[in-house]
């Protein structure tokens, strides 16, 4: 037996059109093919992965999760880290391929299949298996457990129960009921988290798989739709609905509507943070551009200029592969050097550090066009759409 949807309310069904109507925004303002969305892309993946990964205590800078991505090696982070951040890239690049196939199914093999990407540098987590014994949630400040996970011996038929239900459901196909996708993603994420499959790793999978399933509406990249970099951000509140539905056990029968509400209200915070991104994106890479040209620069340097602006660290290994990854175009090591160096030898960028550890980041310029951009931002709205309920 899996949690149950709950049946829409009228409040739920508002939030849900609220979501669509920004993502329709969203379509909008992303369908032409410009430079910058590309780079925004990049970021808001990295986002997600950083998000994810920080839930699991692997706390990685956005660059070095982005550089990571990308194939280049991180200024900072290393050891499991490293390799935590490296595996989850992968599977959600994974994912991001294989929802596009026509043939695309659910089964406990392609679950499997995730976790052993994420989770493969450490063999002690079984990666690709599912648990061997009974496991149990701790507290880590005291200790006491707070989950307790169904019987080993029920967790294969459960996920055969949970992927024919996804299979069920795969591609929008009727199921009687017609649940949006936002609402199945969530309700996947929940009852991964809940049947606990895996000794570890059980978090990355629910959140990459909710992330799959709303890719494979193939209506707006998930890059742009997902919640891991919001629940990243509100880890605890994350842990508390988990628990308030979980009730310290596997409990089916349970009210799932909170955590429902949660993911919705989830879904339009990030929404929202994420079309300011897009329009402070495009206002930043206009501002770029005008520079570029006043100094004469290749346009190529665009590409470092808008990380630097938003925060970034900037190496030469990663303009290289950014470049690269974007389609720009290849350049060698020596010309990136040359780049970096003129760039900071008229005061865009300021050089960090020396010889193998040197960056690059933000100089006065930059900082200043991007703290004029973020200082005309509307007031955020972070007001609870579920509040005032009788």
């Amino acid at each position: 037996m899996l949690y149950a949807t709950p049946q829409l309310d009228d409040q739920e069904l508002s939030v849900l059109a609220e979501v669509e109507a920004l993502r329709g925004r969203l379509r909008t303002q992303l369908h032409e093919p410009r430079r910058w969305v590309g780079s925004l892309r990049r970021q808001s993946f990295a986002r997600a992965v950083q998000g994810s990964n920080s839930i699991e205590g692997f706390d990685a800078k956005l660059d070095d999760a982005a550089a990571i991505a990308d194939g280049a090696e991180p200024i900072d982070a290393a050891g499991e880290t490293r390799e935590a951040i490296r595996g989850y890239s992968e599977a959600m690049t994974y994912v991001l391929q294989v929802a596009r196939e026509k043939d695309f199914a659910y089964s406990p093999q392609l679950i499997k299949v995730l976790h052993f990407m994420m989770t493969s540098y450490n063999l002690d987590n079984r990666p690709g298996n599912w648990r061997a014994g009974d496991i149990y949630v701790r507290d880590d400040a005291s200790g006491a457990i707070v989950y307790e996970g169904p019987p080993v011996d029920e967790v294969p038929t459960l996920m055969d129960e949970f992927t024919a239900r996804l299979e069920a459901e795969n591609g929008c196909a009727p199921t009687g009921r017609e649940e949006p996708p936002l609402v199945r993603a969530a309700m996947a994420h929940l009852n991964l988290v809940m049947i606990h499959p895996f000794r570890d790793g059980n978090g990355r999978m629910a959140r990459c798989l909710q992330s799959l399933i709303i890719a494979r509406e193939g209506v707006l990249s998930p890059i742009f739709m997902n919640i891991e970099e919001y629940l990243g951000r509100n880890t605890p509140a994350y842990y508390k609905v988990l628990g308030a539905v979980g009730q310290g056990r596997y409990r089916p029968d349970g009210d799932a509507r909170p955590w429902l509400r949660f993911a919705l209200t989830a879904h339009l915070r990030q929404a929202r943070t994420v079309l300011v991104r897009v329009r402070e994106s495009a206002r930043l890479w206009v501002e770029l551009e005008r520079l570029t040209k006043a100094e004469a620069l290749p346009e190529r340097a665009l590409t470092a200029l808008f990380d630097a602006a938003l925060g970034q660290r900037i190496r030469n290994s990663t303009y290289r592969a950014w470049l690269k990854r974007g389609g720009d175009e290849e350049i060698s090591l020596a010309t990136a050097s040359r780049d970096l160096s003129h760039l900071a030898s008229i005061g865009l960028l300021e050089p960090q550090g020396v010889n193998r550890g040197r960056y690059y980041v933000a100089g006065a310029t930059l900082r200043a066009v991007r703290q004029m951009i973020v200082a005309e931002r509307d007031p955020r709205d972070d007001s609870d759409p579920f509040a005032g309920e009788a």
